[in-house]
């Protein structure tokens, strides 16, 4: 696997939204996919006491796509990325699905206007069609927006 380029060290937006991706372990099928769906909803309802709002996700038999903003205080991202897919594993461990679940790390974009927000979602929104899943986005139920996440372009 080619390296990766690295995180940045600082972001110079004091509330940013990540795009966030996550894989699974070699793009294996996630088997019940409700109960991780209402896993990773669980998760994102107590993101706030954790400094983190999940946004508007899709998740898919195979991958992640989720809009994060964080608290940079009380968490970085790489630490929220990891407790999420733990989170999740718990659930896949539960219907006796083998370790390793994901693959390590993941990938992330900063927005960088809250036009890039909802140009991104339509995007995203759209996997479950372009995967043959569903005619409309809107009939795949495993998306959602937990909390409505505004983009503000407030530099340090």
């Amino acid at each position: 696997m080619p390296d990766r380029l690295r995180r940045l060290e600082r972001v110079f937006q004091r509330h940013p939204i990540y795009f966030v991706t996550a894989n699974t372990r070699d793009r294996a099928k996630i088997p019940d996919n409700r109960d991780v769906h209402l896993r990773l909803i669980e998760f994102a309802n107590a993101g706030p006491q954790r400094g983190a709002w999940l946004g508007a996700y899709v998740l898919m038999p195979d991958h992640l796509h989720a809009f994060v903003a964080l608290d940079d205080r009380r968490i970085n991202l790489p630490k929220w990325a990891k407790s999420l897919k733990n989170t999740l594993s718990e659930v896949l461990r539960a219907h006796d699905v083998p370790s390793p679940h994901w693959q390590k790390g993941f990938f992330d974009h900063v927005l960088r206007s809250g036009e890039s927000y909802s140009e991104k979602w339509h995007y995203v929104r759209e996997n479950p069609v372009r995967a043959g899943l569903v005619k409309h986005w809107s009939e795949w139920p495993f998306l959602g927006e937990i909390f409505n996440l505004y983009f503000h372009d407030d530099a340090l």
